[in-house]
């Protein structure tokens, strides 16, 4: 595997090179993922969607769904994900609820993924931006029943109706879905992988009652209304609401009870507003999240879960923003803006039997706000063959923990900045480059998490946290010819204060630290027949800290996934009717952080197969295979940032992706 990889890289590279990941619609600096409701129905989770079609996007698997990523060898805060540009945060400190598990695919129209530090319209744009565009209201009375099935008695209903007139306008979104624990490649289920570890703490299994129980259930709700309130304004009032059960996480000591969201978006805009306004934008958002974790599905809660741990989180972000854009000239636009936001979270332990007057009550994470205060422009320029874009940024940010514990506050101040320049060399060939620095400050949890047991709290956060900044360079080259599309990207980054886990410390175990992260991306499409085309992407980091931590000697940075390979062969052999063969390979991950519990993870190659065929002008099937030749695999590395099981020896669990999965979905759209 790994010669083929190499091979395909070198191929590759002579055939030219690209900027960033493709599909569909581009622009230079970003992919664009287009009718993702309509294309990626497997499942609800978007995080495999995204690293199936982005080679920068890596899956971090924690169970079947509600999985994380990795962009350009960073997650986390460290990644800006905006849903209808609404800021959500997941609740859970080890993150079992990432910010990617709370829309599903059938409400996605489109996903916009840019890499690196050039967005300055959000905050903490550190290593890039997912911005998720949901479906809007139409017009005309029309609607969608889609129902899917698939291996491991995976079982989705979904419903979408929406409608109007040029005054007002609506849609509703309605699912419920379910499935089993998946089997991977070996054959095991969650529990198969949990007894195979032999773990330190026997404890952590499953108890008998529950080795075969569902892996999750979820249903949700997204409603939308559009007004046109008056000639050049409009109003758009959204509510989305995610409600999860019983959600099995097999490497982790804990599952969680339920994972509740709540997110309301409003937006007013106007345009025309004159010369100095060719549209005004405002916006407020407020999403919730509610995520309890514990034992009670395993043998340490004891019978009947006498003696059962909970640690239950909360994380509510609020916003308003304001933008303002007009034309300085004919060929110059500027916008300028301002935003306000409040992050609070908040975790507390409860405990039964055994200690519950000591433990119950305690905090994790103390009632902790985080504010931010931000103005922000964006300057485009184009002359005859050259686009100009810059930005700039100011935030101001406060995070204060609650009463009580003695924690100090903190203050943060930054400037964020980029600029990005195309220059159309001729109709075929584009080159283009950029410099930007942008920050993200600290979490609540990095600053102050605490855990649970002894007769004093030991606190893992790191109150004296600095924020990180990235500072980097990006150059490529797009070229277009008859035939074959193609882009490369290079990009260097410096990161100054950047956030890390130190597992030689037994407290305060965060710390900032400086290192680097460089790479490449290829991505592209060859037509060989109008009907028949070839989609690829390859992408490749290398991360490296300046120096070794303290009690440390590996200099190897932490989730930097290795060379990745995206290939798809498509077929339109009729008027929206399609076949696919996809092709996702990876390369050994032999570069990896062994101080802080990265280990070597084996190459692997997994083939997708998919068949999208229109029936009738109403009814549409879709019948695929993932994992065709049900490959034991593993997309996700160990890093002790999160908390996992571990065998006697100190091993923690590489948790397998699934086996050979079969599904089917039949939509009738009116």
């Amino acid at each position: 595997m790994k010669n083929a990889i190499s091979i395909a890289l070198l191929s590759a590279a002579g055939l030219q090179a690209a900027t960033a990941a493709e599909l569909d619609t581009i622009t230079v600096v970003s992919a664009k993922l287009d009718d993702v409701s309509g294309e990626e129905v497997k499942s609800a989770d978007l995080a495999e969607a995204l690293t199936k079609k982005v080679p920068g996007i890596t899956l971090v698997r924690r169970s079947g769904i509600a999985n994380d990523i990795i962009l350009r060898g960073q997650k986390k805060d460290n990644i800006n994900i905006l849903i209808d540009n609404t800021k959500v945060y997941g609740a859970c400190p080890n993150r079992m609820d990432p910010p990617t598990s709370h829309i599903l695919t059938n409400n996605i129209d489109g996903i916009e993924v840019t890499e690196g530090p050039y967005d300055v319209e959000n905050f903490g744009s550190l290593s890039g931006t997912v911005k998720i565009t949901t479906q809007k209201p139409s017009k005309e009375f029309q609607g969608e029943v889609s129902l899917n099935v698939g291996s491991w008695d995976y079982q989705k209903l979904s419903t979408t109706m929406s409608g109007g007139n040029d005054t007002a306008r609506f849609l509703i979104s309605i699912s419920e879905e379910e499935g089993d624990q998946y089997e991977d490649g070996n054959g095991d289920d969650f529990a198969e992988q949990i007894q195979e570890l032999n773990p330190a703490d026997p404890t952590v299994q499953y108890k008998a009652q529950y080795d075969d129980r569902k892996a999750f259930e979820k249903s949700t709700f997204m409603g939308k209304l559009y007004f046109n309130v008056a000639e050049n304004h409009e109003l758009m009032l959204s509510y989305t609401a995610n409600r999860s059960d019983d959600i099995l996480y097999p490497s982790s000591s804990m599952d969680a009870l339920y994972d509740d969201s709540d997110i309301f978006n409003a937006e007013y805009s106007i345009t025309d507003l004159g010369a100095y306004s060719k549209l005004l934008e405002l916006q407020y958002y407020d999403s919730y999240v509610d995520h309890p974790m514990s034992t009670y599905f395993r043998d340490s809660s004891g019978a009947g879960s006498a003696n059962e741990m909970i640690s239950q989180l909360n994380t509510r972000m609020q916003g308003f923003k304001v933008k303002n854009t007009f034309d300085l000239s004919d060929s110059t636009e500027l916008m300028i803006g301002a935003d306000v936001s409040r992050r609070n979270w908040d975790g507390t332990y409860e405990k039964k039997g055994m200690m519950a007057g000591m433990i119950t009550g305690r905090k994790s994470i103390n009632d902790v706000d985080t504010e931010n205060v931000a103005i922000f422009a964006k300057l485009e320029k184009d002359y005859s063959n050259v686009n100009l874009k810059a930005g700039l940024r100011y935030d101001d940010t406060s995070i204060d923990p609650g009463n009580g514990l003695g924690e100090r506050s903190n203050d943060y101040n930054s400037l964020s900045a980029f600029a990005f320049a195309t220059y159309a060399a001729n109709d075929s060939t584009k080159f283009f480059g950029g410099i930007g620095k942008a920050s993200r400050v600290p979490d609540a949890r990095e600053l102050y998490f605490r855990t649970a047991m002894g007769m004093m709290q030991t606190v893992k956060g790191t109150p004296t946290l600095d924020e990180t900044t990235n500072y980097e360079i990006d150059l490529g080259m797009e070229n277009s010819f008859d035939d074959l599309t193609i882009k490369t990207k290079l990009f260097y980054s410096w990161l100054d204060d950047y956030i890390y886990w130190n597992d030689s410390k037994t407290a305060n175990v965060f710390e900032n630290i400086d290192a680097t992260i460089y790479g490449a991306e290829i991505s592209g499409s060859y037509f060989a027949t109008d009907s028949i085309y070839l989609d690829f992407g390859l992408a490749y980091q290398r991360g490296r800290k300046d120096k070794a931590l303290s009690g440390q000697s590996d200099k190897d940075l932490a989730e930097i996934p290795p060379l990745k390979l995206n290939l798809a062969l498509n077929y339109d052999y009729a008027a929206n009717s399609s076949a696919m063969i996809e092709i996702v390979a990876v390369d050994d991950w032999d570069n990896y952080d062994s101080d802080n519990g990265e280990q070597s993870i084996d190459s692997y190659g997994v083939v997708n197969l998919k068949v999208q065929h229109k029936v009738t002008r109403n009814i549409g099937l879709t019948v695929g295979m993932d994992n065709a030749f049900d490959e034991e695999y593993q997309t996700t590395n160990t890093y002790k940032d999160l908390t996992l099981l571990a065998d006697g020896a100190g091993d923690v669990m590489l948790m397998n992706d699934p086996g050979r999965y079969l599904y089917l979905n039949a939509t009738y759209s009116f």
